[in-house]
């Protein structure tokens, strides 16, 4: 779980693709910037079709049991996948 957390860290301020699976079948996919890391979770603020913002938040132990998926968009690297 630490080595999640420092590779989320290293990501701050990139763009990232979230894949969120809410249960029955229903799987979230969204594009968004990765905010901010905390000890316990870190936050990712998405903008919708509306030019709203707005912010989620996912613990470091949704990506360890693949509740969340968090790929980084980078332009001068191939996509990297946070699991």
């Amino acid at each position: 779980m630490i080595r999640i957390r420092k590779d989320i860290e290293k990501c701050i301020d990139k763009t990232v693709i979230l894949r969120a699976n809410k249960g029955r079948k229903k799987t979230i996919v969204r594009e968004g910037i990765l905010e901010a890391a905390y000890p316990n979770l870190f936050v990712v603020r998405i903008n919708n079709e509306y030019d709203s913002s707005r912010k989620v938040s996912y613990t470091y132990t949704d990506i360890l049991t693949g509740t969340v998926e968090v790929t980084v968009c980078s332009q001068t690297q191939p996509q990297v996948k946070i699991s």
